[in-house]
Formats: structure tokens, C-alpha cells, sequence
């Protein structure tokens, strides 16, 4: 029997269900429509999609680092709430999850959904995800990975918060020992806490710098007292702000956190390391993960919805 497109949308306004869920169903059901809908929810398929409308910004972020540390992955798995998020299922599969992201060729997340598992090639990554759905009852969403990799060194890794933050950072060196391990974690600690935006000022744009004069430049021009200096001192003005926002924001320029003057940067802190172990040392690059950054957590009115329930 032949499935229409109105069946297939029918059913995906019925159930939630995903396009291709439905028309698998339909095919399965010879089009019966009832039983597809039992078809989909004996799946899981219908209770995991009705899920994914609901907000998914707790979770975890999961770091995996080979055996010589020369690759590691960094994850982010999202749950709706914090509860599910510490669940030992549920950080199983964010391991779970890992291994397959050591191991993957997808370039984007889109093409690893579609990869088959690697417990089981019957399935793929989001079959199984909507499996987990299924059972541990929250929405789920496997949101970000990467995988960094470094032969001339090793890969720092840092947990923060149990998972709140992960960061990788890329150690090039051609010395490797305790000290600059622990040189390594101690930069992986400053990312996780001082959000550094880029690695070295080479890595900022033209574009960017322009930007942040225009937006100074302005804000000076809005200061009735400002405004009235000289042009001079006014771009003066402009380049001491700008050169201070590129401090805070630039990783190897950073104030080290751990500076016993509260003057040493980043950058020298590598610099001092590097001597005292007769090292040549390049910090090439970090990943910064942060469990839900910029997704809009939604609000709950309580009392609200105590209301609509009532009613």
C-alpha cells in the first residue's frame, strides 16, 4: 500500500513523531493509522519526540583523552534538568557518547546523528539517543563536539564543576614531563575560569578591533564631560580601552590567576616554564565548553502553572 504525504503528516501532527518515524510506522502498519500511533509509541518514537519540544540546558560536558594524550574529544549531552544531568545512566551514555566521538569521521554533528553505533550498527547515534529519551523520561540532546589533536606534545584536559565546564587545551612541546603537565592543567584551570575568547591577539580580526573603536568611540561621544576633550586624547582613549578588553579576552595575555604578583600573563607564565625546563613550549590552541551557553532557559512560573492545571 502506498503512504501519502497527508498520512505521514497526519500522523506527525498526532503524535510529534519525526517525518520519517511516521512514515516508517505507516509503512510497517499498511497504513492503519491507529496502529501506527501504537507503533510509534511502542518505539519510544512518539514520547521522545512530544519530549524534544521542552528545553534541554542542564546536561554535561564530558572530556576523553587517548592513553598518550595526544587526542582527546570534548562533548556537551544536554538534559532539562540538573537531577537527570547527575543520573548514572545518563553519564554512561555521555561516555558512551565520547568513545564514538574518538573514534568518528562526521564533520558536524548532522553526519554523526546519522553514524552508526558502535555497541550496535543496527542503530544509529540518534536512534539510540531516542532510546535514552524514551527511558529516562527528559528531553536529550547530543548539542556540540570536537576533537582536538596534538603529535608534538599532549592534550591538557580540565573538568570544572563536575562537568558544568570542560576545557582542552593544546600543549606543543618538545618536552614532556610533570611539570609541564602541570603547567598544561594550570591553563586549562585559567580558560575554565576566565572565559578567554581567543588563544593569542593574532587570532582577532582587523574587523573585530574596528568594531570595538566604533562601539568605544561612541559611548565616549554619549559622556557630555568626555566628549569635550581633545581628538588626540579622545583616540588615546579609545586604543587604552581596546588594548584592556584584548587583555581579558586573549588568553596568553591574561593576568595568570595563580601569579604570585597578580602581573604575570599567561603567556609568561608558558615563557618561565619553558626555561626551567629547557622546553620549547607553544600553547596552539583551547576548547572551552560550557554546559547550555546560549540556549535560553525557560522560565518557570510556578504558580501559573499550577493554575492551568486547575483549570
Amino acid at each position: 500500500m502506498a503512504i501519502t504525504a497527508a498520512q505521514v503528516k497526519e500522523l506527525r501532527e498526532m503524535t510529534g513523531a519525526g517525518m520519517m518515524d511516521c512514515k516508517k510506522a505507516l509503512t510497517e502498519t499498511n497504513g492503519d493509522m491507529d496502529k501506527a500511533v501504537e507503533y510509534l509509541r511502542e518505539t519510544g518514537k512518539a514520547s521522545a519526540q512530544k519530549k524534544a519540544g521542552r528545553i534541554a540546558a542542564e546536561g554535561i560536558v564530558m572530556l576523553k583523552t587517548s592513553d598518550d594524550a595526544k587526542k582527546a574529544v570534548a562533548v556537551e549531552v544536554n538534559s532539562e534538568t540538573d537531577f537527570v544531568a547527575k543520573n548514572e545512566q545518563f553519564r554512561t551514555f555521555v561516555a558512551e557518547v565520547c568513545d564514538q566521538v574518538m573514534d568518528t569521521t562526521a564533520a558536524d554533528i548532522d553526519a554523526f546523528m546519522e553514524e552508526a553505533w558502535k555497541a550496535d550498527a543496527s542503530k544509529t547515534v540518534k536512534d539510540v539517543l531516542q532510546d535514552q529519551i524514551a527511558v529516562i523520561g527528559e528531553n536529550m540532546n547530543i548539542r556540540r563536539f570536537t576533537t582536538v589533536e596534538e603529535p608534538n606534545g599532549f592534550i591538557a584536559a580540565y573538568t570544572h564543576m563536575d562537568g558544568k565546564i570542560g576545557v582542552l587545551v593544546d600543549v606543543e612541546t618538545d618536552v614532556v614531563n610533570e611539570a609541564i603537565e602541570e603547567m598544561g592543567k594550570n591553563i586549562a584551570m585559567q580558560a575554565a575560569a576566565m572565559r578567554p575568547l581567543y588563544t593569542t591577539n593574532k587570532e582577532i580580526s582587523q574587523d573585530f578591533i574596528e568594531n570595538e573603536k566604533k562601539i568605544l568611540l561612541a559611548a565616549i561621544m554619549n559622556d557630555p564631560k568626555e566628549s569635550q576633550k581633545p581628538e588626540k586624547v579622545i583616540n588615546g582613549m579609545v586604543m587604552g580601552r581596546v588594548n584592556k578588553e584584548l587583555k581579558e579576552i586573549v588568553l596568553m595575555d591574561q593576568v595568570y590567576v595563580r601569579a604570585e604578583d597578580g602581573k604575570q600573563t599567561v603567556g609568561k607564565y608558558v615563557e618561565q616554564v619553558a626555561k626551567e625546563n629547557g622546553a620549547k613550549i607553544a600553547i596552539k590552541g583551547f576548547v572551552r565548553f560550557e554546559t547550555g551557553e546560549g540556549i535560553e532557559k525557560k522560565e518557570e512560573n510556578f504558580a501559573e502553572e499550577v493554575a492551568k492545571q486547575m483549570k
